[in-house]
């Protein structure tokens, strides 16, 4: 009598982070097939009337939304790493809801500060998963020297770059993303003790 082998499965094992890098992936090709259109109207924060219904999709819809395959692969490939680790840490809810308070916050901080100009992409929440990441090895009121080195470095080279840079890149929105990570896993932590 020979042993069975395993069935080898394909799971969806972050329901969160995969659903949200599904979607993504389905406001960059809605983007190519509008001529630009679901960026402009769904998926970039910019100032626009409150009147207007779409004001409050880009709120939340700016995250799903890249300029172009370069800048959704740069953000994919570190979310994808990073996501599922976190999720199966705090679980599919509070991932959720983090994604949803960093989408929002740094969406009504572009709002309001910067009038001219529009803002897209999941760097932000990309940076609220490094924060969380990190934050989750915080046992005992004791907060590792990991999480301090990632602040140093990963928060010290977005004001670096804010200060000295000249680029697309909106560091703002990775600092805002970066204290959403601090805040929401110190308030998951506080709740799960």
């Amino acid at each position: 009598m020979s042993a069975k082998k395993p069935v080898l499965k394909i799971q969806y094992d972050s329901p969160v982070v995969l659903t949200f890098a599904l979607l993504c992936l389905a406001a960059m090709v809605a983007n190519a097939l509008t001529e630009g259109w679901a960026n402009e109207k769904l998926f970039c924060v910019y100032r626009a009337p409150l009147s207007d219904p779409f004001t409050y999709v880009r709120f939340f819809g700016h995250v799903l939304g890249h300029a172009d395959i370069t800048h959704f692969f740069g953000n994919m490939c570190l979310f994808l790493v990073l996501g599922p680790v976190v999720e199966s840490r705090y679980g599919s809810t509070n991932v959720l809801v983090s994604i949803l308070i960093t989408a929002l916050i740094s969406g009504l901080v572009h709002f309001i500060f910067f009038p001219g100009t529009g803002l897209l992409g999941a760097s932000g929440i990309v940076f609220m998963m490094i924060f969380l990441a990190s934050i989750s090895g915080i046992k005992g009121g004791n907060i590792p020297v990991s999480l301090i080195l990632v602040a140093i470095v990963y928060l010290g080279q977005e004001v670096y770059d804010m200060i000295f840079q000249t680029d697309n890149t909106s560091q703002l929105t990775h600092i805002i993303g970066g204290i959403c990570g601090i805040v929401c896993g110190a308030a998951m932590a506080k709740k799960k003790r």
